[in-house]
C-alpha cells in the first residue's frame, strides 16, 4: 500500500512538472527562425584563405565552412551556417587576417528588425569599437544613421532597405575618397580631407544582443597604389562612379 502511494505521488509530481513546463513554453518569447538556424552553425576558426583573386580580381574572404582565420578580440557569437557568416549575441567585431589600403569591399547583407551592424574597412585590430571607417548596416533600430552611411562622416537618414531582406553593399576606398553603393544606387560619395584612416583590416560588426546579421559572399579586391590606376579598375565594377580620376 505504501509502495502504491509513493508511485502515485511520483506520477502526480511528473504531471505537474510537465504542465508547468508547457505553461512556461507557451508564455516564453518566440525565438526567431534566424536564431534557431544560426544555432546549428560552425564556429571552427579555420585558417586564413590564400589570396587567389578570380579573373576579375575579387578575393573570397571565407571558405563557407569555417571562420577562415578571422578573429574577434571581443568574443561574440560568430558562425558559418550554410556558407553564410552569421553574427548575433553580445557586441563583437570580427577582423580579417589581412590588411588593405586601396580596396573594394562587397557583400550581400541581411538584417533583422531593429538590428544594427556594420562593415568596417581600414580598421585597427583591437577591443572595443574599431578605429576605422564603418559602412553602416542598420535599417530600423533607433540609430538615426542608416544603411549606406559612412558612420559619423556622411550620414544617411533615409531607410533604404527593408528588414529581413537581402541587399548588396559595395564599398570603394581609394586614397581619401570613399564610395558606398546600396544595391543599384550610390548613396555615399565622400572625400575625407583629413585622410583619417588609410590602411587596416576589414571587419564585420555584431552591435548588440537581439541583432542578427548575415553576410553572404563577402569579398574584397585589392586596388593599385596609384590612384588613377585604382579608379580605372574600380570603374569597371561601378560604372556610375563620377570622379575625375575614374575617367
Amino acid at each position: 500500500m505504501k509502495r502504491t502511494t509513493l508511485g502515485l505521488s511520483f506520477a502526480l509530481t511528473l504531471l505537474a512538472s510537465a504542465t508547468l513546463t508547457h505553461a512556461q513554453d507557451a508564455n516564453s518569447p518566440r525565438i526567431s527562425q534566424d536564431l534557431v538556424s544560426a544555432a546549428a552553425g560552425s564556429r571552427d576558426p579555420g585558417n586564413p584563405l590564400p589570396e587567389k583573386p578570380d579573373q576579375d580580381g575579387w578575393i573570397k574572404l571565407f571558405d563557407g565552412k569555417t571562420l577562415s582565420g578571422f578573429t574577434a578580440p571581443d568574443p561574440g557569437q560568430w558562425e558559418i551556417k550554410d556558407g553564410i557568416l552569421v553574427g548575433q549575441g553580445p557586441v563583437s567585431h570580427l577582423f580579417s587576417p589581412n590588411t588593405y589600403t586601396n580596396l573594394e569591399f562587397k557583400s550581400e547583407v541581411k538584417l533583422n528588425h531593429s538590428g544594427n551592424s556594420g562593415m568596417y574597412f581600414r580598421a585597427a585590430l583591437g577591443k572595443g569599437w574599431p578605429k576605422g571607417y564603418e559602412s553602416q548596416v542598420e535599417n530600423t533600430s533607433p540609430d538615426p544613421q542608416k544603411t549606406g552611411s559612412l558612420y559619423n562622416f556622411h550620414k544617411i537618414t533615409e531607410q533604404l532597405v527593408q528588414d529581413d531582406t537581402w541587399w548588396t553593399q559595395h564599398v570603394i576606398a581609394i586614397g581619401n575618397h570613399i564610395i558606398i553603393k546600396i544595391n543599384d544606387k550610390i548613396v555615399t560619395d565622400f572625400i575625407d580631407e583629413k585622410g583619417t584612416y588609410m590602411s587596416g583590416h576589414v571587419a564585420f560588426q555584431q552591435h548588440n544582443q537581439g541583432s542578427v546579421v548575415m553576410f553572404r559572399n563577402p569579398e574584397v579586391k585589392r586596388l593599385p597604389a596609384d590612384e588613377t590606376k585604382a579608379w580605372a579598375v574600380a570603374k569597371k565594377d561601378m560604372p556610375d562612379i563620377k570622379v575625375a580620376d575614374a575617367k
